[in-house]
């Protein structure tokens, strides 16, 4: 159906920069949304970013000026860039995208996430 590969994670000092990206790969007919969430040691798993097909995009207050959402249609590819990282970003990064394999409804799809790590 549809797989979602996340890469770009890895250890970042505070204050540095970061990109990360997920493709999307399978017998897609169209893609809907797609966004960034992610999750922390010990806490609940939460929305990053999301862009829609049309390009709106949305953030979570903690991210807003510092992260920018996109995406590349042709590409089935979604991109994060993270600037001003800090400690508190650290976690595991999981892609979502809203897809359909065929004529019908959209389903929702997760990546296996990509580790991020802001430490000196």
């Amino acid at each position: 159906q549809v797989q979602l590969v996340e890469s770009g994670g890895g250890l970042v000092q505070p204050g540095g920069s970061l990109r990360l990206s997920c493709a999307a790969s399978g017998s897609i007919l169209s893609i809907n949304d797609m966004g960034w969430h992610r999750q922390a040691p010990g806490k609940e798993r939460e929305m990053v970013a999301t862009v829609t097909s049309g390009g709106t995009t949305d953030y979570s207050e903690s991210v807003k000026g510092r992260f920018t959402i996109s995406r590349d249609n042709a590409k089935n590819t979604v991109y994060l860039l993270m600037n001003s990282l800090k400690p508190e970003d650290t976690a595991v990064y999981y892609c979502r995208a809203v897809a359909r394999v065929r004529v019908g409804r959209y389903y929702g799809y997760w990546g296996q996430g990509t580790q991020v790590t802001v430490s000196s």
